[in-house]
């Protein structure tokens, strides 16, 4: 006789997770907030932030493949992946809390302040793909969509809740919030030891032989891209246009309880894509929300009122939430034959060159420039669509595969 609390297994592992990666996002946000007072209080300009947070993302986009890479070898060679996730955790956590006692240090505060920076942005990516290889290890693939939706809850939960992490510690001392969410990201993290555990009393998926890395890409390649093509669009919506285009209609102060709507479309329409995921698979439902993203976010641009553009966010929000969702399920099923980490691991990375990218329309002001407004308009309708083509093109290629 099974034990029939079984089945809960990988929906429990999901939810922490999703915990986990809660604390994960509300450590970034933290960070954000702070490095420039951070920079200043260890002897170096604030104007050096954006080409901090710009070195951060290359730091992520390499990290991220290797981290993948690792978790695979790690699986493969020692059946577990727990304890390495762990173990480059806690040197993240470690650098992360030292972090605001850099300028203790007097005239080696700059460097150190800035090796701790590159320490904990490279190990902090043991937090991007290695878990969800761990989960995905012991969910079968129908059940990828919604175990995804479910682990994806938390870190949408910690976007929402980034811009009142900005009033709220406006004035408070950095040291405090580094040390709680170190401490409670390390807790967090700690316990998939034993969720690793718990799982690894169900039977894994059945595998092929493991393939190549070289086999891996040119199959992921157009994927990869389209997912760039998203996530460029994705990044150029939400810290690009959805101030300005709520502030054609709000206050500066109501941003804070207004940027979360994105957010709170992003966790409800999750769900309900994971079900249309499993009935339809992954590669329509991603094609089907980048047009419905497009769609909320060519209504944004021309909203006539505060209502419209609050439902036209929700349904971008809401759009991007099944792409991930999707995305993240299409990606281990990419690598369903032992290399799900460096499958995903690519996938992270194409979202740490979206963010670079923004971030260097940012530091070089094109943003501001009026000869680019029209192209950051409407740059994110036009990516969600060339987005939705792609998907559409894999979508239809896969099923005249499968049909041969």
């Amino acid at each position: 006789m099974t034990d029939s609390s079984q089945p809960q297994l990988p929906r429990g592992a999901a939810l922490y997770l999703a915990v986990v990666q809660f604390f994960f996002v509300t450590s970034w946000t933290i960070y954000v907030i702070y490095l420039p007072k951070l920079l200043v209080a260890a002897g170096l300009p604030a104007s050096y932030t954006i080409w901090i947070l710009l070195l951060d993302q290359l730091v992520f986009m390499v990290m991220d493949v290797v981290m993948g890479i690792a978790a695979d070898r790690a699986g493969r060679v020692l059946g577990r992946i727990g304890p390495l996730i762990i173990a480059v955790t806690a040197v993240s956590c470690i650098a992360f809390l030292l972090i605001p006692h850099a300028a203790f240090l007097g005239g080696a505060a700059p460097a150190a302040s800035l090796a701790l920076i590159l320490a904990w942005a490279a190990t902090s990516s043991a937090l991007r793909a290695p878990p969800w290889v761990l989960l995905s290890k012991y969910a079968a693939v129908p059940s990828l969509p919604w175990m995804n939706a479910l682990a994806l809850s938390g870190m949408a939960i910690g976007g929402a809740l980034a811009p009142y992490l900005g009033v709220a510690l406006r004035n408070v001392d950095p040291k405090l919030p580094f040390a709680v969410s170190s401490l409670t990201l390390f807790a967090a993290t700690a316990g998939l030891v034993w969720v690793e555990r718990a799982l690894a009393r169900r039977p894994t998926m059945g595998r092929q032989a493991v393939p190549r890395l070289g086999e891996l890409l040119p199959g992921m390649s157009l994927f990869l891209t389209a997912c760039l093509a998203l996530a460029l669009g994705f990044q150029i919506h939400t810290a690009l246009n959805s101030a300005p285009q709520y502030l054609r209609f709000a206050a500066p102060d109501q941003l804070e309880y207004l940027l979360p709507v994105f957010w709170i479309g992003f966790n409800v329409a999750m769900f309900p894509g994971a079900a249309l995921a499993r009935r339809f698979g992954t590669l329509p439902v991603i094609a089907m929300a980048a047009a419905l993203g497009a769609g909320g976010a060519a209504v944004s641009v021309h909203a006539q009122n505060i209502d419209i553009l609050i439902a036209a966010q929700l349904l971008a929000g809401g759009a991007w939430g099944c792409i991930m969702m999707a995305g993240f399920s299409a990606a281990l099923a990419f690598g369903r034959t032992g290399r799900e980490g460096t499958a995903l691991g690519l996938l992270f990375g194409m979202l740490a060159v979206a963010t670079f990218s923004r971030m260097g329309v940012v530091a070089a002001q094109l943003n501001k420039m009026p000869d680019y407004a029209a192209l950051l308009a409407w740059g994110p309708v036009v990516l969600w669509l060339v987005g939705a083509v792609a998907f559409i093109g894999l979508a239809v290629t896969r099923r005249v595969r499968e049909a041969a």
